[in-house]
């Protein structure tokens, strides 16, 4: 195995491979809504067609403009920025079809990683598709793969269950997925972790192995593995901070 040696002198240049450059110019096509990834911790994690995207296009909707306006500035990008997130997008998409009618080109970013996986966008994708016009869905990140892979579960096949429902429908969800054979991928929040592995423990059992990613591509990601039982404990004795992937093994 070949080892990589950082010396002094070459930290300048691994440094200048993060700072903002110049990116190839797209052709950007009117009409067309264009769902683009951004980095769920890590700058430097974004494409270049992404920036080059978000740089042309006449207008970003953004989940909360002060989050995106960060990193658009990081960039210099300075397209116009509009707001679309959970609350507001019942009684925008109408209007948003009817710009995009007209010929505008219109790129959708959430706070983090990838729009409409447990995110706002499947509302505003499908009303486009519905009214003909194209939608262009760019490759990029989004927490649960990494997790995936690094938990050391089968990745041939997964169910995604995204956030389990806060009260209605959570224990039935919950029962379903005990029977689940395919490996189980969840998100969750700090302020309901423990409480999610001390259901998951109830409903599949104490022992069944598990994984939790969290601050992924952040200063402090961490990945622990063990039993659900295991998880809970750790957790209970030291609060949870971040955002949670929680995976479990499927069914034997």
């Amino acid at each position: 195995m070949r080892e990589f040696i950082c010396q002094r002198n070459d930290l300048s240049l691994i440094l200048n491979i993060y700072k903002p450059t110049k990116f190839k110019r797209l052709q950007i096509e009117p009409s067309t809504l264009y769902v683009v990834p951004t980095p769920i911790g890590n700058l430097a994690d974004i494409t270049h067609r992404s920036l080059s995207v978000l740089s042309d296009v006449e207008l970003v909707l953004c989940e909360d403009t002060r989050v995106s306006r960060k990193l658009l500035n990081h960039y210099g990008i300075d397209t116009p920025t509009k707001s679309y997130h959970m609350h507001n997008e019942h009684r925008t998409v109408d209007g948003l079809v009817e710009q995009l009618q007209q010929g505008i080109s219109v790129a959708l970013i959430s706070d983090a990683g990838t729009p409409a996986i447990s995110d706002p966008g499947f509302l505003l994708v499908r009303a486009c598709i519905q009214a003909g016009l194209r939608v262009i869905t760019l490759p990029g990140p989004t927490a649960f793969i990494p997790a995936l892979v690094q938990s050391g579960f089968p990745t041939d096949r997964f169910v995604f269950e995204g956030f389990l429902p806060h009260k209605k429908g959570r224990k039935s969800r919950l029962s379903q997925l005990a029977e689940e054979t395919k490996t189980i991928v969840l998100y969750e929040s700090p302020h309901r972790i423990v409480k999610t592995l001390i259901q998951c423990a109830e409903v599949m059992g104490p022992d069944r192995p598990a994984s939790i990613s969290r601050e992924l591509t952040k200063a402090f990601e961490e990945t622990i593995r063990g039993t659900l039982q295991e998880l809970e404990a750790h957790f209970t004795a030291h609060p949870p901070k971040g955002e949670f992937v929680l995976v479990i093994q499927g069914k034997n």
